[in-house]
């Protein structure tokens, strides 16, 4: 364990693990059980990000589908039994949350609900890895609103100065910088696309693999 006083918090789906085809999949189960036409693979990875509703929401838009009133549960229910077909963690993404361990504290940030988080986690070997878990159907606002995130802050005795989070989308972005904490963008995650370039401050890390988040949280936190 590292410095106490260092967080490094990660986001679930596209940074720590790839889990776009079970989302995918349970999305179009949904689609084509309501009578529309299912979606591309793609297409859905696009709309992750901000929570499983607005995931659902935007998925029978898409499809041109009425979001009726069960339709949230109906995704839920079919998503729980599809949650490791294909999800799998990115290579590389263990050892570097094991070195960010020598750094300091490792949370995880998600606006995935905790249940299936954890199955995530347990299921391939990485619950052990992290101090903290925020799911998004806990008492706190999802992210882009930064009080998970500070919640965690306070619970880990981190200061935003001293705070990473990695994170593959523009939801991750904003939440760091409302928080204040530093940001290392994954552009390998299915997130990245949504992220708006054109707004970077480049002071953030960018990183094309997990095996150059090490470096890039010694960078962040000015570690030598």
């Amino acid at each position: 364990m590292g410095d106490l006083r260092r967080l490094i918090v990660f986001d679930l789906d596209g940074t720590l693990v790839d889990s776009r085809r079970d989302l995918a999949d349970s999305a179009n189960e949904l689609i084509v059980e309501l009578g529309g036409a299912a979606l591309t693979e793609e297409a859905i990875g696009r709309m992750v990000g901000e929570g499983a509703a607005t995931l659902v929401r935007r998925a029978l838009a898409a499809a041109g589908l009425r979001d009726v009133r069960t339709a949230l549960a109906r995704f839920l229910e079919i998503y729980d039994t599809r949650l490791l077909n294909h999800t799998r963690a990115y290579v590389g993404i263990e050892d570097a949350v094991r070195q960010a361990r020598a750094v300091g504290r490792v949370a995880v940030l998600t606006n995935k609900p905790r249940k299936p988080t954890d199955t995530i986690l347990q299921g391939l070997g990485l619950d052990d890895l992290f101090d903290e878990v925020i799911g998004g159907d806990g008492p706190l606002p999802r992210k882009p609103d930064p009080a998970s995130l500070r919640q965690l802050m306070a619970t880990c005795g981190a200061s935003p100065r001293s705070t990473v989070m990695v994170g593959d989308s523009w939801v991750d972005y904003q939440t760091a910088r409302a928080a204040g904490a530093a940001i290392c963008l994954a552009r390998y995650g299915f997130g990245y696309h949504g992220v708006r370039v054109s707004e970077l401050r480049w002071d953030e890390a960018l990183v094309d693999g997990p095996g150059a988040i090490p470096a890039a949280i010694q960078q962040l936190l000015d570690i030598s």
